[in-house]
């Protein structure tokens, strides 16, 4: 019985293993792959080019992320740092953020589908949050002050919205994988090319076509630059 119960909790392990390994970006199987970018080779990923052939700069971008960015009409920019900006980032699974956000102006709810994230307020007051998945759907909630930190589960909607009328607000957040990914809901559901039929997202939102058809109208713009 003993050794039954020990090779199931083995194979509960092992099975494990592989949903660990897809979890976030491959670990490097060497000191880095720096990006190839004249390789025509297509990979998951992207190929490395010569170790012989790599410099500081492949690890290296003059970023000013210590300037302020112009917001957008939801009042958020967003400044990416990951493997297209910098070669060397490639298969070492870490990308970085800076958002700087108007005063009432948000990152509107979205998700990560590759990264956990972890931000930090650098200036100002943020509201933030997150929902886990069906069918709880609980929202988790915070107001961040300077200093503060909190963590962005992968791939749950998350958003940070600045409550203060008069002064803007700036963070950094650190996301785990080269090449996280975003996807804003309302852009992705409303902006899509081509649309999504107003009769699906009429029966999913639980309104009329008219109030869809006035959404997909919209300009739905990109905070992400």
């Amino acid at each position: 019985m003993a050794t039954s119960c020990s090779f199931l909790v083995l194979a509960a392990l092992l099975a494990l293993v592989p949903w660990q390994a897809i979890a976030s970006d491959p670990s490097p199987l060497q000191d880095f792959c720096v990006v190839d970018k004249k390789s025509p080779v297509f990979v998951n990923g992207f190929v490395c080019k010569n170790p012989k052939d790599v410099n500081a700069d492949d690890f290296f971008k003059e970023a000013n992320l210590d300037k302020p960015r112009v917001t957008n009409k939801v009042g958020s920019n967003v400044t990416l740092i990951n493997v297209m900006q910098i070669a060397g980032l490639n298969t070492l699974g870490i990308s970085l953020a800076r958002i700087d956000y108007a005063p009432l102006g948000q990152n509107p709810p979205h998700t990560h589908p590759r990264a956990t994230e972890i931000l930090t307020v650098l200036e100002g007051t943020l509201y933030v949050g997150f929902v886990t998945s069906n069918p709880e759907n609980n929202f988790l909630s915070k107001v961040l002050n300077k200093g503060d930190v909190f963590v962005f589960p992968v791939g749950l909607i998350h958003f940070q919205f600045n409550p203060n009328p008069h002064k803007p607000a700036v963070a950094i957040a650190a996301l785990s994988s080269q090449n996280p990914g975003a996807i804003t809901i309302a852009n992705a559901v409303f902006g899509s090319k081509p649309p999504i039929s107003d009769d699906v997202l009429a029966k999913a939102f639980q309104v009329e076509k008219k109030t869809i058809d006035w959404l997909q109208a919209q300009f739905w713009e990109n905070n992400h630059y």
